[in-house]
């Protein structure tokens, strides 16, 4: 027995109202949607953070400062600072990113 196209998603969504009762689907959605678009702003400020960041290197500005910055975006997103240099701190921090917009 196939399921017809879009059968996935209305068996998902009668699923749903199954488990969580029809009065309850308007709260999930609330909260998927603010847990969206706090996901959203923190990737934000890391972006506008990188860029920062990159500004300043092209301005030539202290190190010191730069590499206090990147170390703790690394540590924020659970990436290993120990013997790795801002360049490939700055890579991972990049490559970690998510690509949702």
């Amino acid at each position: 027995m196939a399921i017809q196209p879009g059968g996935e998603l209305i068996l998902i969504v009668v699923a749903i109202i199954i488990l969580f009762g029809a009065s309850k689907i308007p709260e999930l959605a609330r909260s998927l949607g603010k847990a969206t678009g706090e996901f959203k702003k923190g990737r934000h400020e890391v972006e506008a953070e990188i860029k920062d960041i990159e500004r300043s290197i092209k301005e030539g500005k202290p190190p010191e400062d730069r590499s206090s910055k990147i170390r703790k975006m690394a540590k924020d997103l659970g990436i290993p600072a120990e013997g790795k240099t801002d360049e490939q701190l700055l890579d991972e921090i990049q490559r970690k990113m998510p690509t949702i917009r």
